[in-house]
């Protein structure tokens, strides 16, 4: 994939995640805001509105506040620059793969927005699951992360010139 190519799908990727992730969550903080859960699909799906301090499920959100929000935020964007160095650098040809760097990078970044922009809290407002087995509080960013590094392992197998495709 060329050089333009890749660079306006990242663009293009990144405007899209962010952009969905952050109205998102504004409607989530007007709306969920000191309410109940607001239950879907016969309690599917709800949402309720959750200040998440860890990374990806609250881990890390016991350590303690000064260093987390800093080391946290550090090592996301040493993680996010290292991707999109990796995008342009390696010039993967399977645009399946460079689509879903941008897919992570696009939902770290919409998070660490967050964390800059609130003090160190990412904002989550949807838990999915039936009856007891329920997913943590997650949000559009994070789904784009799960997404993404899906698709990058298996990347190559869902495109036609992929290399593990050729080989079998």
């Amino acid at each position: 994939m060329s050089l333009p190519k890749r660079l306006l799908l990242t663009l293009a990727i990144l405007l899209c995640c962010i952009g969905c992730d952050q109205a998102s969550k504004s409607v989530a903080k007007t709306y969920l805001a000191e309410r109940q859960p607001v239950v879907l699909l016969g309690g599917s799906v709800r949402l309720e509105l959750a200040k998440n301090y860890g990374a990806f499920l609250s881990l890390g959100a016991s350590v303690g506040q000064s260093s987390r929000g800093m080391v946290l935020s550090l090592v996301v964007g040493l993680v996010l620059a290292a991707l999109l160095g990796y995008l342009f650098v390696a010039k993967p040809e399977n645009p399946l793969v460079a689509a879903s760097i941008a897919l992570i990078v696009g939902g770290g970044l919409s998070n660490l927005i967050d964390r800059v922009r609130y003090g160190g809290y990412v904002v989550d407002f949807l838990n999915v699951g039936i009856g007891s087995l329920r997913t943590g509080i997650f949000n559009v960013a994070d789904m784009a992360i799960m997404v993404g590094v899906v698709v990058w392992a298996f990347g190559d197998r869902l495109w036609p010139g992929g290399k593990r495709q050729a080989e079998a």
